[in-house]
């Protein structure tokens, strides 16, 4: 894993895009205060609160969170121009989801509207709502997965759903990725920032 675990860091991770890296410094992390949250994401976490089970308290709101993860894998593929940041959260207020199960349906949710992929909406109506249960009915408190430890099951890619924000003390930037490469903010600084 490429950071301490959380037991030792108290400190999820969450990646965001450069280009909203000034503002997130500046003023912290919203749920919706992304670039792309509106385009991209808010109707797809709707689908998923949709079919939330009554037992799942109703603060967790999908549509709602700054989504984390606990630890990436050392041969993790992230995206070029995206900042990885470590966040201070308040565990009582996030929850945990197996996200292997809600990205199965992301694909057919996006490409249902054009007409050559119009036939999936019979996947997200049959198999892609069986996903949807088994995302909520393997969820869990945060609290809850640090006594069981649900995130370090095989298969059990576990996102942390933060229904609260961030603000800007509780972040730090650690990593940019920069054209496939992971530089520390150091290494990026010594390759960028210097005269030569």
């Amino acid at each position: 894993m490429i950071f301490k675990d959380y037991q030792e860091t108290g400190r999820i991770y969450h990646i965001i895009s450069i280009h909203d890296l000034e503002n997130i410094l500046l003023h912290g992390i919203q749920f919706d205060g992304k670039l792309s949250y509106h385009t991209r994401y808010y109707e797809f976490h709707g689908m998923i609160d949709a079919l939330k089970p009554e037992w799942v308290p109703s603060w967790v709101v999908r549509s709602k969170a700054i989504f984390g993860s606990l630890n990436y894998p050392d041969d993790h593929k992230f995206h070029s121009h995206t900042a990885i940041l470590a966040i201070k959260i308040h565990p009582e207020k996030c929850w945990i989801a197996n996200e292997n199960y809600a990205n199965q349906i992301y694909e057919p949710f996006v490409l249902q509207n054009l007409k050559e992929y119009a036939p999936c909406v019979q996947y997200l109506q049959t198999e892609g709502r069986e996903l949807l249960l088994k995302y909520w009915n393997t969820s869990h408190s945060f609290t809850e997965n640090l006594i069981h430890r649900y995130d370090q099951e095989e298969r059990y890619d576990a996102e942390v759903l933060i229904l609260h924000d961030i603000a800007p003390e509780d972040i730090e930037l650690k990593y940019i990725i920069s054209d496939h490469r992971m530089m520390n903010i150091n290494a990026w600084k010594a390759r960028f920032c210097c005269c030569r």
